[in-house]
């Protein structure tokens, strides 16, 4: 699966947190307060979107309708496996160190995480 870059991620929040499809005009609304685009950049980059293959865009009268063709979770597990592969070498106690060590996370959330774990077990 391809990366996305920041502007593309953001565009697919907006696009994965509607209820539905959405018109470019929707997505240049949602991104107002991040990003000072006119709306046809968003255009543009939504429809680089399509061409790689995370969005189908649909004509609707004179409006084209974006969906998204990639859930959220798929992108997320994608993108979480490409990080600890390229930067950790797959270990994910690795990753878990260095996050911990730069104070990027708590011992909460190790809490949580050791939670969720004992959840897995028990399936």
């Amino acid at each position: 699966m391809k990366r996305l870059g920041d502007a593309e991620l953001e565009i697919m929040l907006a696009v994965w947190n509607a209820e539905g499809p959405v018109q470019s005009t929707y997505i240049h609304q949602r991104l107002r307060a991040s990003r000072n685009w006119a709306l046809p950049a968003v255009v543009t980059a939504m429809n680089r979107l399509v061409e790689k293959g995370f969005l189908s865009s649909r004509k609707e009268g004179r409006c084209n309708l974006y969906s998204p063709l990639i859930t959220a979770q798929a992108y997320r597990a994608a993108e979480g496996r490409s990080v600890l592969n390229r930067l950790y070498g797959g270990s994910f106690t690795g990753m878990a160190a260095a996050l911990y060590d730069g104070k990027a996370i708590q011992k909460k959330d190790l809490d949580e995480l050791r939670q969720y774990l004992d959840q897995l077990e028990e399936e």
